[in-house]
């Protein structure tokens, strides 16, 4: 058994505060650059197809990185991980804002990645040290499902700012900045949290990877996350590049997917309480579900717009939200003594499946229509509730 984890002792506000950067930084990092996505293969003298590397490779790296950082941090501890991480981060992505051409600029997009895959392993690390057996944890993860939606809401457009005002490496100058200001506050704050004697015969995976509730949960956030993937790389192609849109036009587009996002967060808490985890997901790939449906009716229309390409994604956030509430708990929930390499698994295999799926669909469909998409969410919410009807027809104990 592993000893008590520290306990902080700040309130819950201050606690998200200090930890909440570093994950609106890994997401940041995905968005703030989105507007200017069509207008890179120029920029750099490249290919589309290596600029859409520099978003699946960030993805898959975000992954792949947390397979070390995880066990890295069960042994170390968070807060080096974390630091490690946060300097890696910005040092990265100054280095992307001097970049001109296409190799380093995805070299260091590759390191930019595995930084923020440290350090978002040691935050949700130290959650489930401090909050994973505490009734906050719910108040917690759906919080942080309200800064999943919040910085796309204000990502893309903050991108398409700057990058008219200042031009496209200021993006990167401004992530670069905002690690800085995070790294020089978790530094006297950020105090270590990993139990002080885990188990070591816990440290394997292969406790976790037998675990139906572990894969049924961790696909669910799969489809959920997937969803939003390719909804983003989608969707500079279908409204700049097709329906005409300007930036600023697609970016408030975009935001108003975030604000469904964070309408339905506010209410995540009474959601789980009323229907429970599986209850949640249920619904989640539900949503998932009926959004491809519209999504596939109204690329029958023709022409694209936001009411026959965003409107079905107001539907599907609202699954996204109903199923990023409850999957790190339902998928977590068993190994709290490897809190670390749990967490490193569960958003490696996440990454892996939303990077290989979402990149495969978005290149073998037309990437300028709705159906790599409406093919993404339909194909995963069908897996995972295959999935949880196993889980819960008694080969393994309701989670």
């Amino acid at each position: 058994m592993s000893s008590k984890p520290h306990v902080w002792r700040y309130s819950l506000p201050a606690a998200l505060l200090l930890m909440a950067p570093f994950d609106i930084l890994a997401s940041l990092a995905m968005d703030i650059y989105l507007p200017i996505v069509p207008a890179m293969p120029g920029i750099l003298g490249t290919s589309p197809a290596v600029v859409q590397l520099t978003l699946s490779l960030y993805v898959v790296m975000l992954g792949l990185g947390q397979i070390v950082f995880g066990p890295l941090s069960d042994r170390i501890g968070r807060r080096p991980v974390l630091i490690g991480g946060a300097m890696l981060f910005a040092a990265a992505s100054f280095c992307l804002a001097a970049s001109s051409s296409a190799i380093p600029f995805v070299a260091f997009r590759f390191l930019q990645a595995i930084g923020a895959s440290a350090a978002l392993v040691a935050t949700f690390s130290t959650i489930r040290d401090v909050y994973g057996n505490r009734p906050e944890s719910v108040v917690i993860y759906s919080l942080f499902s309200s800064i999943l939606a919040f910085v796309p809401a204000l990502g893309p457009i903050a991108g398409a700012a700057l990058a008219e005002r200042f031009g496209w490496r200021s993006i990167f100058v401004t992530l670069g900045a905002f690690a800085v200001i995070a790294l020089l506050q978790a530094l006297p704050r950020w105090h270590e949290s990993r139990p002080s004697a885990p188990a070591p015969s816990r440290h394997a995976f292969g406790p976790l990877l037998r675990s139906l509730a572990f894969w049924t949960y961790t696909l669910g956030f799969s489809a959920a996350m997937g969803t939003f993937f390719v909804f983003f790389s989608t969707s500079p192609r279908v409204l700049i590049g097709k329906a005409g849109y300007s930036e600023l036009q697609f970016s408030l587009a975009f935001a108003t997917v975030a604000a469904v996002m964070i309408f339905t967060a506010r209410f995540a808490k009474q959601f789980v309480f009323r229907w429970g985890t599986s209850g949640s997901l249920l619904r989640g790939m539900c949503m998932l579900l009926l959004g491809a449906a519209l999504l596939a009716a109204g690329q029958g229309l023709g022409t694209p717009s936001s009411w026959v390409f965003i409107a079905p994604m107001w539907v599907m956030a609202v699954g996204i939200v109903f199923t990023v509430s409850v999957t790190a708990n339902g998928a977590l929930k068993d190994f709290g003594d490897m809190a670390g390499s749990a967490v490193a698994v569960y958003f490696c295999v996440q990454s892996l499946i939303v990077a290989t799926a979402g990149t495969l669909l978005v290149i073998a469909l037309p990437g300028d229509t709705a159906w790599p998409l409406a093919a993404y969410a339909s194909i995963m919410a069908g897996i995972v509730l295959i999935a949880r009807r196993q889980l819960h027809s008694g080969r393994q104990p309701q989670t």
